[in-house]
């Protein structure tokens, strides 16, 4: 099952893509913000071309597991893509998950490199790539 990951900011919306045996979580690409219908137009056609059949949306959760400004914010743009597509959108929690993704750029080789990916909104599809895989592996343990 190839399942869609995204890491929904306020300016970017960053894009993941699972291998078709939805196992391994890829970066795609990053989603520069415009209104919801585009936005929600870009994904729908994410979906159809790789033939999605799950989209998880990173839950920004606060430290102690509550909902803030930002993850109700998100909250409402994931029921409004699920009321748009005909395929399973689930919110998945991404606590830890920017970090992480910085982390991998820091690591990454040569100074140019890190801020080229940094720059290029590159971070955010990382990002969505850590949130699909921590719920990728969330379903192979249970």
């Amino acid at each position: 099952m190839r399942v869609l990951g995204l890491d929904v900011g306020e300016r970017r919306v960053g894009i993941a893509i699972s291998d078709p045996t939805g196992t391994v979580a890829r970066p795609a690409q990053t989603l520069v913000r415009g209104s919801r219908e585009e936005d929600f137009a870009t994904i729908a056609a994410l979906v159809a071309e790789h033939g999605i059949e799950l989209v998880v949306v990173g839950q920004p959760l606060s430290q102690d597991g509550t909902e803030g400004p930002q993850a109700q914010q998100v909250a409402r743009y994931a029921e409004a893509l699920a009321a748009r597509l005909s395929i399973g959108v689930v919110s998945w929690d991404e606590r830890f998950t920017t970090v992480a993704a910085e982390g991998i750029v820091r690591e990454s080789r040569g100074k140019k490199a890190r801020r080229r990916m940094r720059t290029a909104g590159k971070v955010d599809a990382i990002a969505a790539a850590v949130i699909l895989q921590s719920y990728l592996d969330s379903r192979r343990q249970s």
